[in-house]
């Protein structure tokens, strides 16, 4: 499909317009899933599985709810199985109850059929550790309007852990404990303007693998601000979702068409910062 961007080019001399076509990247339409689950409260023995699903469509065009034909949960370890159903016709958000010992003990495998296309993604809990303390620093980094945020958290010293931070507003980062294994770890991070005074923040860290890792490394640092890691990126960057249409379930190459987002399990904890400007 060609787009037709009209630039008006004004001389004051010759006062002319000119029309120039633009060809704008073009693909075709790939399912999106947002297959993050955050387990936040251990001490409930059901969870809220929630997953959203949506379809990409013109490059201007923001992505959209779509329906799925099936979706479901299995852990096959137990051979447990957890059927989701959209919440409302057209919101494009699946869900149902679990228990969490389904989510956080066993080999995890998500199911998905979308226009006769089969897609599977498999994972497994990640814990993480909770968040020591925050507080709001007084340094920049370019310019007065930045804000800092302090992050202080202890490293649990008997494992190799991986972490993303949700900072809210779309921002995130993601670290590893390569040089602070079992250690107190304090980081800044720096907001822009987008922070108000008087405007309280969220800030999670997520227990994620390897892979999962490297896939948010990769989407960050391609995407810039203001973008989730299920949004889609100036650049395509494949996750964990595979298609396996006509394929046996441990097919992984370069198939056609790939779905865009991940499936994680991830233990979370957050906490709230009031910024004062």
């Amino acid at each position: 499909m060609k787009n037709v961007l009209f630039l008006i080019v004004c001389f004051l001399t010759f006062g002319c317009q000119d029309v120039i076509e633009v060809d704008l990247p073009t693909e075709e339409p790939r399912l999106v899933i947002d297959a993050l689950i955050n387990l936040e409260d251990m001490d409930n023995p059901s969870v809220l599985v929630q997953i959203k699903a949506s379809i990409t469509s013109s490059f201007f065009e923001e992505v959209q709810p779509t329906q799925l034909q099936e979706i479901s949960l299995t852990n096959t370890d137990s051979g447990a199985e957890l059927i989701l159903s959209e919440s409302s016709p057209g919101t494009g958000i699946y869900e149902n109850i679990w228990n969490l010992e389904e989510l956080t003990q066993g080999n995890l495998e998500l199911r998905i059929e979308h226009d006769g296309q089969k897609y599977l993604a498999k994972t497994k809990f990640v814990p993480a550790v909770p968040i020591d303390s925050l507080e709001q620093g007084t340094t920049t980094l370019f310019g007065d309007d930045e804000t800092e945020v302090v992050v202080t958290f202890t490293d649990n010293g008997e494992r190799d852990d991986y972490y993303l931070f949700d900072f809210d507003f779309g921002e995130y980062l993601v670290t590893e404990d390569e040089f602070y294994q079992g250690k107190q770890f304090q980081f800044s991070f720096f907001y822009d303007s987008k922070v108000e005074d008087e405007r309280e923040v969220k800030i999670s860290i997520l227990g994620v693998d390897k892979d999962f890792f490297n896939y948010m490394n990769q989407l960050i640092f391609q995407s810039g601000p203001d973008t989730g890691p299920f949004s889609t990126p100036a650049t395509t960057v494949k996750g964990n979702i595979i298609n396996i249409t006509g394929s046996s379930d441990s097919f992984i190459g370069n198939e056609t068409p790939f779905a865009l987002g991940y499936f994680a399990v991830c233990q979370t904890f957050s906490d709230f910062l009031l910024i004062k400007k």
